[in-house]
């Protein structure tokens, strides 16, 4: 089946990162996945919002945060970073690769 090309999202690969603290002061980490994702292992101070809720509670997110958006490799956060930028004017970053690159440079995760 055929599916559109998303708009180049701003991106962000975890090998940019600084390893010591990935997360940026100033920035929120958002886990889109789902619940049974996230109990299997997500990165330690993230923000949980399943991609289906952010609608409903993207509120919970400070607007003035640069907000960093992981899912399991970059799809859903792509859609859901695209979404914050153009719907409600976040300034938000996906993470291409999702946990799984984040985890494949040593990033640390907890259960």
């Amino acid at each position: 089946m055929f599916q559109p090309m998303l708009p180049e999202v701003p991106s962000v690969h975890p090998t940019e990162l600084d390893p010591t603290s990935p997360v940026p002061d100033g920035s929120v980490l958002l886990d889109v996945r789902e619940q049974d994702e996230w109990d299997a292992g997500h990165a330690p101070g993230a923000v949980h919002i399943p991609l289906g809720d952010l609608p409903a509670r993207y509120g919970e997110l400070d607007a003035d945060s640069q907000v960093l958006v992981m899912c399991h490799s970059g799809g859903r956060s792509a859609r859901a970073t695209q979404w914050l930028n153009e719907a409600v004017g976040f300034e938000a970053t996906n993470l291409d690769g999702g946990i799984v690159a984040w985890q494949g440079v040593g990033l640390p995760v907890e259960r």
